[in-house]
């Protein structure tokens, strides 16, 4: 433990309060705004995702003070703009948290873990209703658009499931992604028309996220995962190749199928 005074967040407001001061503050964090900060608070979050998925805790520690310094910086600018500060965001989550846990913090019980859902549905849609939005009784009302496209993709099947729009089990699900899958094939088969090309291979990403849901899989880890198995694999491949003398890149596909096939050989066998 570092023998520097421990800051709180008191220090941390402060701290981006000096980063945004025109006159002496830092020119790069100057000159954002909203838009430009909005990406970086995204890729904060996969971060902390990530730090959980691969059980770092000290990087936990840290990708957690990453995302919270996005919400220092938006609240920041925002009451530069005359908007809120984060004493107003602290409040507003707060109130939020005791207003849908009645059960918690008053004296409402619900029967199961079904009551509770179709009761947090129903405060959340008299919050809607208290900020005037119009009124919208579907049972997909409130799904936000801002969402990652796979994540609303899931919102959407578990709000149609709520009311028993939803298959039985995971094999219907796997039978309509093949003839998902069938029907891209046509599409490449008929000429590869792009507007088409789109829809059937969305309807095939559509049906993924749903089979990831009737698996109980959550779609973004399985992602993750995918995607550290083929880095991990082909950094294997390149190192394979480089002790035979050849760059990967001067090797044809069939080579490098062949080292692709015994990267994976090793992984099973290390």
């Amino acid at each position: 433990m570092s023998g520097n005074p421990r800051h709180s967040l008191d220090d941390l407001l402060a701290i981006m309060v000096r980063l945004r001061d025109p006159q002496h503050g830092c020119p790069w964090d100057v000159q954002q705004s909203f838009a430009t900060i909005a990406p970086y608070t995204i890729e904060e979050a996969y971060e902390v995702a990530d730090a959980i998925d691969r059980q770092d805790w000290h990087d936990l520690r840290d990708e957690l003070g990453d995302l919270l310094l996005q919400v220092v910086f938006h609240a920041q600018m925002a009451k530069e703009a005359g908007l809120f500060d984060f004493t107003d965001v602290a409040h507003a989550i707060s109130d939020k948290m005791v207003r849908r846990h009645p059960h918690v913090f008053g004296d409402e019980t619900y029967a199961n873990v079904e009551a509770q859902t179709q009761a947090w549905d129903a405060i959340k849609a008299a919050e809607r209703a208290a900020k005037g939005e119009q009124h919208d009784d579907s049972a997909l009302a409130g799904v936000s658009r801002g969402l990652p496209e796979w994540k609303r993709a899931l919102k959407l099947q578990e709000r149609a499931a709520r009311v028993g729009f939803d298959w039985p089990d995971e094999q219907p699900v796997i039978d309509k992604l093949l003839e998902e899958v069938d029907e891209v094939r046509a599409e490449f088969a008929d000429g590869r028309d792009a507007q088409r090309l789109q829809d059937e291979i969305g309807d095939v990403l559509f049906v993924m996220v749903n089979l990831a849901r009737h698996a109980g899989v959550d779609f973004s880890q399985a992602m993750r995962h995918a995607n550290a198995k083929f880095e991990r694999r082909f950094r294997s491949m390149e190192q394979l190749s480089h002790a035979q003398g050849q760059p990967l890149a001067q090797r044809d596909l069939a080579e490098q199928e062949a080292l692709w096939r015994q990267a994976k050989r090793d992984e099973v066998a290390g």
